[in-house]
């Protein structure tokens, strides 16, 4: 029966998807005597967390003493937007909680069970713990290895070109991809796209979905180019910019637009300033030279490809390309594949084997050759 209430709450935590921001979706399931009493999840960042939800939707409040809570997440043991949720279960007489995967945020990581168990509450983790971790695959990772999830987003044709020329835009995948890219970019904290792809596309790099805490838009612009805040789309919405650039002199920033000059700016430099600022997710939908500058750094977790069924060859623009001398070729596991209307959707994650060593002709040089910064 364990089981079965947690399925339960983890199908209830879904109900936040989108809605939480930096926050873990969390789900509760109240249960006494084999009867369900209440149920919670965490509806929307800054609000009352699912513990507290199911506490409120109890009808009979006198119920709660020596029930059993079946909870995907370890309840919190600290004072944020909202008040210890440990504290609460004790007060409501709660007598045993079930939780899924233990906290890995540092302020919660095994406080909140801890806590419980010293005051007499019954305490068992691990139940569906890997069902429940994929719920916060993101947030999981980020407080893991207090780095960001970084997803590469490509749309390749079917001889692996991304475009038919550096500086035009290529339309390859259809309608239906379209769609799935809008809806995954809301899911992460970030969106980063280089400065040709501002040039080329001139997108607003958004989902198409109105929610309460969009992503942030990253531009890697090194030289500047798209520092006209009328001519790009990208400017318009008042949705925070930040512009990782060497350009410094820049008048009339708008307000919502974070510039940020370096003379020696690095997709690593980059990506620490991210972790720094608490940004747990990034979206990379390129081009090919941003793409190949986290290759060539291992920055990377994820590859999102949509392969179109059509062909460009000639000197079309090449995916994760640049003139950095290769001499390696870097493993992934596939994870999924699926039609997506008529094109082709393949998540890859980075692999665990050695590399793939390339013969070169040169044995005296085992090692990748960096060329200048991508962007």
């Amino acid at each position: 029966m364990e089981a079965l209430y947690m399925e339960q709450a983890i199908e209830l935590a879904k109900l936040g998807k989108g809605n939480t921001y930096t926050n873990p979706l969390v789900g509760a399931v109240i249960v006494k005597d084999d009867t369900v009493l209440a149920t919670g999840f965490h509806e929307r960042y800054g609000e009352r967390h699912a513990e507290k939800m199911a506490v409120d939707q109890c009808e009979a409040p006198e119920d709660l003493i020596g029930a059993t809570m079946y909870v995907t997440l370890e309840p919190c043991n600290h004072t944020g937007k909202q008040p210890p949720c440990t504290q609460m279960i004790i007060k409501n007489g709660i007598s045993k909680v079930v939780i899924a995967q233990l906290d890995p945020n540092p302020v919660v990581a095994g406080k909140g069970k801890a806590y419980l168990e010293s005051q007499g509450v019954q305490v068992i983790s691990g139940v569906l713990q890997e069902k429940a971790e994929a719920l916060n695959k993101h947030y999981n990772y980020f407080h893991r290895r207090q780095h960001p999830y970084i997803a590469l987003k490509q749309a390749v044709s079917l001889d692996g070109k991304i475009s038919a020329h550096p500086k035009q835009r290529t339309y390859l995948t259809g309608e239906e991809t379209y769609k799935t890219v809008h809806e995954e970019r809301q899911y992460f904290q970030a969106i980063m796209a280089g400065s040709g792809t501002i040039l080329a596309d001139n997108p607003k790099l958004l989902p198409n979905v109105i929610t309460d805490f969009p992503p942030i838009r990253i531009i890697l612009d090194r030289r500047g180019k798209t520092l006209d805040f009328e001519k790009y789309q990208i400017y318009r919405e008042t949705v925070p910019v930040w512009v990782f650039t060497t350009s410094s002199a820049i008048d009339d920033v708008p307000e919502h637009v974070r510039l940020l000059p370096d003379k020696h700016w690095t997709i690593s430099k980059v990506i620490e300033y991210l972790q720094n600022e608490g940004v747990q997710s990034v979206y990379v939908e390129g081009g090919s030279r941003i793409h190949d500058a986290f290759l060539a750094e291992n920055l990377f977790e994820e590859v999102i490809t949509y392969i179109s069924p059509k062909l460009i060859g000639g000197n079309g623009v090449p995916a994760f390309s640049s003139d950095r001398n290769v001499l390696s070729a870097v493993p992934l596991t596939l994870q999924s594949v699926e039609a997506v209307g008529e094109d082709i959707r393949i998540v890859s994650r980075k692999g665990k084997k050695d590399v793939y060593r390339i013969d070169s002709g040169n044995r005296n040089n085992q090692t990748n050759q960096k060329s200048e910064p991508a962007y």
